[in-house]
């Protein structure tokens, strides 16, 4: 007789069974892990409702181009994954699934109109959300594609939808920051702004921050709607804001990046470059202690998250409008000189580069061990650590 012990239960069989039985286990728990779905997702628009822009695992150098796929015109959309598939949104109007590992097309659900600009999928319990530049909101079902409702706003929506607890949370250029029902799609309440909201939301806490045209980042309570406070930004801004750690980060049309203490409803400090005056579009990406974000000065920039100093900046060839990912100690960021630039986050030193031969608004999504960018001529790329 041979004692078995499993899941802290003792059992007594006889020897000749044993094999058998860690034959049966083994290939048992083989089939749990192999079912599980991916560990690090990145399933919205910067990963994460906080909206920092850090992906949950590393993303080992050199990449190489595992697949490509040709989806529109072009793609200003940011990519989505989700259960090892790619959701993105793309010109003439089509939201699509790919296959994360080879790049084949799962599904496509057609949009009327203009069809997707920049608003980014957001993926939660089987369901995909997008907006559209009609002003449409889209809810589809991850499994088939099938439509589940769609809402219609009064002007487009750039806005990327995120998904908190029941609720739906997007802006649109009528002015409002709408939450809808994430299920029936029914509208529960909205803020009006004084402008254009092209920014996403950002949730921590039971509270969504929103940033707009009418140069305010307000604070509102995502289970009523009502505003708990506005903080002037003094600036026209399009990016949104990165909530880390009680601090909402972004930049503004009037060249400069903010720190905004949520608690104390106060500006922090206000970054500017000492020479180049220009535009931040791109969202802000924060993590060890820096903020990292591009410039439509050619610059990505890094600031110290607590004193708003300047640490390093990293020179590319034309505007940056796509929004950083940080993996690993790394900087990944695209630019509109079409490269994809890999950064030391500690020093801003280059350690490689991709030239996808067309400028890259978009920003990259990882996850899965995979990189996930598209490109303005309409071609969606997946990077990974090394070739099939």
């Amino acid at each position: 007789m041979r004692i078995i012990v499993s899941n802290g239960i003792k059992m007594r069989m006889p020897v000749r069974t044993v094999g058998r039985v860690v034959v049966l286990v083994t290939a048992l728990v083989g089939g749990l892990a192999t079912a599980q779905p991916s560990l690090a997702p990145w399933p919205q628009f910067r990963g994460t409702a906080s909206l920092s822009g850090v992906a949950s695992e590393r993303l080992a150098l050199p990449l190489h181009v595992l697949w490509s796929f040709e989806a529109g015109e072009t793609i200003e959309s940011s990519a989505a994954i989700a259960d090892d598939t790619v959701y993105v949104g793309a010109q003439p109007g089509a939201l699509y699934a790919l296959d994360l590992r080879t790049g084949a097309v799962k599904w496509k659900y057609a949009i009327e109109g203009e069809g997707v600009g920049e608003s980014s999928a957001a993926v939660a319990d089987g369901v995909v959300y997008i907006g559209d530049l009609t002003g449409v909101v889209h809810a589809v079902r991850a499994a088939d594609g099938s439509r589940l409702w769609t809402f219609q706003t009064e002007k487009e929506v750039k806005s990327s939808p995120v998904v908190a607890g029941d609720r739906v949370l997007v802006g649109s250029y009528d002015g409002r920051l709408y939450a809808l029902d994430a299920k029936k799609g029914a509208l529960l309440w909205t803020v009006e702004s004084e402008g254009p909201v092209h920014a996403t939301p950002a949730v921590a806490d039971g509270m969504t921050y929103i940033t707009g045209c009418d140069q305010r980042l307000r604070a509102i309570r995502i289970a009523d709607g009502k505003q708990v406070f506005e903080v002037s930004s003094g600036a026209y801004t399009g990016a949104s804001p990165a909530v880390v750690a009680g601090i909402a980060y972004y930049g503004t049309f009037e060249n400069e990046v903010l720190a905004v203490d949520l608690k104390a409803a106060k500006v922090l400090w206000r970054y500017t470059h000492p020479q180049r005056q220009f535009p931040f579009y791109a969202s802000a990406a924060v993590a060890a202690g820096k903020v990292v974000l591009g410039g439509r000065d050619k610059l990505v920039h890094a600031i110290d998250a607590k004193t708003g100093k300047g640490v390093w900046t990293f020179a590319t060839q034309a505007r940056v409008e796509s929004s950083p990912a940080v993996s690993g100690g790394n900087v990944f960021v695209g630019s509109n000189d079409g490269r994809l630039y890999v950064l030391d986050l500690e020093t801003g030193a280059k350690k490689w580069e991709w030239n996808a031969g067309a400028g890259l608004s978009a920003s990259p999504a990882i996850g899965s061990k995979r990189l996930v960018i598209g490109a303005q001529d309409g071609r969606l790329y997946a990077l990974g650590p090394a070739a099939p």
